[in-house]
């Protein structure tokens, strides 16, 4: 069965001013971040939806194995750019992983919990949930995917998953990773602190 990791990375960025897909996270790019961590998660293929900056993003982030998909349209919102994505991706994709390019720590011990929930019968949508809010990432079961190609305008799933609770499984996330994300620069400065607290913590348990 294969399971597709989908990046959202087509933004504008128009509250940080700058590309923040770019914007230096301790040396490197934000949305390497992501990208990294999916490489090492349970997926069989990697994807990355791109829109605004994509020619620098290409020039300068190391994409880890992921595909580019430019999205045409992409100012019209992150439905857009989700439903576009879904609908070139349906026929290939048993589940499809979403996850933003702007939240940088979550980890793929993250996605590993999702995908295993998924194969154990979970779904058909399985939620990460930090200390029992629902966040990011969202596992998509293929039987919801065609439901994503059908989203418009910028609220992503979120208006399709409040009408419909029963297709939502939630797996707590909190003690794995965190889906802190970056509007701005000082949700980046937030996520750089977050980022440096993880280290000391991992350097204290080893």
């Amino acid at each position: 069965m294969a399971v597709i990791g989908l990046v959202l990375a087509a933004g504008r960025s128009t509250r940080m001013g700058r590309p923040k897909q770019l914007a230096e996270l301790d040396g490197r790019p934000l949305l390497e971040y992501v990208l990294a961590a999916l490489e090492a998660a349970p997926l069989d293929r990697r994807v990355v939806a791109l829109g605004a900056n994509a020619a620098a993003i290409l020039d300068t982030v190391d994409l880890h194995g992921a595909e580019p998909l430019p999205v045409e349209g992409f100012e019209l919102g992150m439905g857009h750019v989700l439903a576009r994505a879904a609908r070139a991706l349906e026929p290939d994709a048993d589940a499809l992983v979403v996850c933003l390019g702007d939240q940088p720590l979550v980890g793929p011990a993250v996605v590993a919990e999702l995908v295993a929930a998924w194969r154990g019968g979970a779904g058909p949508v399985v939620t990460a949930a930090y200390q029992g809010r629902h966040g990011n990432p969202k596992l998509f079961d293929r039987s919801v995917v065609a439901r994503l190609g059908e989203l418009r305008g910028d609220t992503g799933a979120r208006d399709l998953l409040a009408g419909h609770p029963e297709w939502v499984v939630a797996v707590e996330a909190g003690g794995l990773g965190d889906d802190a994300d970056v509007d701005d620069e000082r949700g980046l400065a937030r996520v750089a602190e977050l980022l440096a607290r993880q280290r000391q913590a991992g350097v204290a348990r080893g």
